[in-house]
């Protein structure tokens, strides 16, 4: 079948009807290759920690995958890679992104938040995408690599061509990869000049108590990561998670009658409507089985995190948005050694991006016109989000 068929407009829909018919599928992936979609909770979360399945490209079978082709030194980066690599590099990076480390970024991400409310004004008609949902994820990661303000713009749209390619532009997604690839050139180039305080400068420095230390493509190629999947997931879920709440009144109602209620929602937002369709590829190193279907090694294997959370036999009335959900075990910023590094940071923006805005306009409703979403099999987003706010109460 042609994964394209529904699945931006209508991609639930497609997804149960995938997941009632059989738990694995022979499909055209993204790239138009051939692949196999596998749609079921268990399946997906076994999957997602099987180590046989492989992130590395090197065992693709010749002939199938396709996918974007990146420079080496953009490509050295934990989504293509398995143990021990993923494992040293993990460990070099993953500091950055305890729980007590996001704890310290709460305070000025809430700063953020407010300022890019308080350029609103008390009320009006805004594009919440563009005014607030995108620029909050890319300050925060901005300011956690020590990316200099005038750059921020240019990342936005690197990562957009990245994503969901314009048919009508097809040389965008290279065009983006050479500029970012001469950008943190000469941005990691400054800071081995100039020491300053940011996790770029940190990652240059890092080592582990056995002396180890990251590669040159190592080091570029993990900025890449951070910038750009901290800045796509989290754009989505925040813009989902308005979408959602205005599209639910009773749900709307429930977190403005308590705030506190905003962390558990964050992780219902996350399984209703997450930030990704799909797992990044995996390529299986020998012949394996998965629900009941033999898998050939090198075959592409997309592993559909959206039906996976919406599959009743793990989620009651799974199509239901419940803020009050006990949604633990959702699969949309992964599961095992490859669960999303940046996931605390993405929920804590998140969980902040609702509050401040939830605070600031009592009156918050979506605008006239129809809605569209981001042209891309693998991310969940949307283009705009046009709403209506004030901050009284009629």
């Amino acid at each position: 079948m042609d994964l394209a068929d529904g699945l931006i407009d209508h991609p639930y829909d497609v997804y149960r009807r995938l997941r009632e018919a059989a738990p694995v599928h022979r499909i055209a992936g993204p790239d138009g290759s051939p692949a196999w979609l596998v749609t079921r909770y268990d399946d997906v979360r076994e999957a997602l920690a099987d180590p046989r399945l492989s992130l590395d490209k090197r065992h693709a079978a010749p002939g199938t995958y396709r996918g974007l082709a990146l420079p080496a030194a953009l490509d050295a980066n934990l989504l293509n890679m398995d143990p021990p690599d993923h494992t040293r590099i993990r460990r070099l990076v993953g500091r950055a992104f305890t729980p007590s480390r996001v704890a310290q970024l709460r305070t000025p991400v809430r700063r953020t938040a407010d300022r890019l409310l308080d350029a609103l004004g008390p009320h009006g008609t805004t594009d919440l995408i563009a005014s607030y949902a995108a620029p909050l994820p890319i300050a925060v990661i901005c300011d956690l690599l020590g990316v200099p303000d005038e750059h921020r713009r240019d990342f936005r749209d690197w990562t957009d061509a990245l994503v969901a390619p314009d048919p009508a532009r097809p040389q965008a997604a290279k065009e983006a990869v050479v500029a970012m690839l001469g950008f943190f050139t000469r941005l990691l180039a400054d800071k081995r000049r100039e020491r300053a305080d940011d996790l770029l400068c940190d990652l240059i420095a890092v080592r582990d108590t056995d002396g180890d230390r990251l590669g040159e493509d190592e080091l570029m190629s993990l900025a890449f990561l951070i910038l750009f999947a901290g800045y796509e997931n989290t754009v989505q879920l925040i813009g989902n998670a308005v979408l959602a709440l205005l599209s639910h009144p009773e749900q709307l109602a429930a977190l403005r009658e308590d705030r506190s209620r905003i962390p558990r929602a964050v992780e219902e937002f996350a399984r209703h409507d997450g930030p990704a369709l799909l797992a990044i590829r995996r390529f299986p190193t020998e012949d394996i089985t998965i629900g009941g279907v033999t898998v050939p090694a090198g075959d592409t294997v997309l592993l559909s995190l959206s039906a996976a959370n919406r599959d009743p036999a793990r989620f009651p009335d799974p199509d239901r948005l419940d803020v009050a959900r006990d949604a633990s075990g959702h699969l949309a910023l992964g599961h095992g050694i490859h669960y999303c590094l940046g996931a605390p940071l993405a929920r804590a923006e998140t969980e902040i991006a609702l509050d401040a805005l939830l605070e600031r306009f009592p009156e918050l409703a979506l605008a006239e016109g129809d809605l569209r979403w981001r042209r891309s099999l693998r991310a969940r987003g949307l283009l705009a989000l046009p709403v209506t706010y004030s901050e009284k109460s009629s």
